[in-house]
């Protein structure tokens, strides 16, 4: 992402060094480290590719799963939207750890946080994204036998957890770190505690060697789990952070915004999002031949260069570009092939999910019947 960082963005939109701000200032004051210090990282796109930028403790995680002691990841998911093509470094970072060293991946959906942040109405509306995110996880092509999804209105017995973590954390922490003021629900102020019991559930389960990738946005639940971790015999979880990605209006890519590549879009809206995205392309076909376009603030470029090229294929195609010899029509097109390849192998998947899928993932408490709850939120049918 260096490259990213010299050359810069448009003025106006979101700038190429806000893109990693938020890492730089993980490693200036909050004692995060560069990925690119380390002498070994996995062989994969998601780190050859420049989309992971720092981490905390990756190399001791590293070294110890390639010794094979026995590991997991725990990545979360918000239950307020959909998958988008944001979320694919992490997604694709989880199931490579999972495919290549047969780890198994926690994935806990925060209906409880979605609710007491007011990101949905309701509980019922927690549980119902919840179950809808499930079923997109089974799609994704999660491994059923070694994925569990944690729903805290299903799997009450984290509270527990929680509650004994929340001991190891006082108010003046979660203020400090979070922003959190007095005249906010206690909800929010008790979440933390909730965030940790998630990321040493693994550990409860008899599995040490803990990894969480995120974006930077989030690090602050685990410097507060790092933390109360080691006061309850826990080891601290490394960590991965991931960089941010422009949405397709070049501003930062938010699900409020509607500015990125849902995967459960109609194929009609992809198509136009993408060929409607930010170019750094000419105001002509003529001029564009004469002057070249600027592939560093191009979105199709930038999420080809991310997502879908080697960084030679990269290369060269910033190189056709630059020149001229490449429109920017057609690198849109050169995206939407290559997206429409990966949903509609997703889509298919998708329509394939049952409720004894999700019974094979989603933990619960033992009285719950799942496949009731299933068919009343009717996330099936949708």
């Amino acid at each position: 992402m260096e490259d990213y960082v010299a050359k810069g963005f448009v003025e106006g939109k979101f700038s190429a060094k806000e893109l990693i701000e938020d890492n730089i200032n993980l490693i200036k004051n909050f004692g995060a480290a560069p990925i690119s210090g380390l002498s070994e990282v996995p062989d994969f796109y998601t780190f050859r590719n420049g989309l992971i930028y720092s981490h905390r403790d990756f190399n001791l995680f590293y070294e110890k799963i390639k010794k094979g002691e026995k590991a997991a990841i725990v990545s979360g998911l918000n239950a307020s939207g959909s998958i988008h093509i944001g979320h694919l470094t992490v997604f694709d970072t989880n199931l490579f750890f999972q495919q290549k060293y047969g780890m198994s991946v926690f994935i806990p959906i925060s209906d409880d946080e979605s609710y007491v942040s007011l990101k949905v109405k309701t509980q019922e509306d927690g549980l119902k994204n919840a179950l809808m995110l499930a079923r997109s996880i089974i799609a994704y092509g999660f491994d059923t036998a070694k994925t569990k999804l944690v729903i805290d209105q299903l799997y009450t017995r984290i509270y527990n957890t929680a509650i004994k973590l929340s001991r190891g954390i006082n108010v003046s922490e979660v203020k400090a770190t979070y922003g959190y003021t007095s005249d906010q629900n206690v909800g929010l102020h008790f979440y933390p505690s909730v965030q940790a019991a998630h990321i040493v559930l693994p550990q409860i389960s008899g599995i040490p060697n803990v990894l969480v990738p995120i974006g930077p946005d989030e690090d602050t639940h685990l410097r507060i789990c790092r933390d109360v971790a080691e006061k309850y015999g826990y080891r601290k979880p490394a960590v991965l952070h991931t960089i941010y990605l422009p949405g397709l209006d070049g501003a930062k890519m938010s699900k409020s915004k509607g500015n990125a590549v849902f995967l459960l879009d109609k194929k009609e809206s992809i198509k136009k999002n993408i060929m409607s995205a930010f170019s750094g392309g000419q105001k002509s076909v003529e001029e564009h031949r004469r002057l070249g376009g600027n592939p560093d603030v191009d979105i199709s470029y930038i999420y080809l260069k991310s997502y879908f090229l080697s960084p030679p294929e990269s290369a060269a195609l910033y190189d056709d570009y630059k020149k001229g010899k490449l429109l920017s029509g057609e690198l849109k097109s050169m995206l939407l092939e290559r997206v429409m390849k990966r949903i509609d192998e997703f889509k298919a998947r998708y329509e394939k999910v049952g409720v004894k899928d999700l019974e094979k993932i989603v933990l619960r408490d033992c009285d719950i019947d799942l496949a009731s709850i299933v068919d009343k939120t009717g996330v099936l049918a949708q």
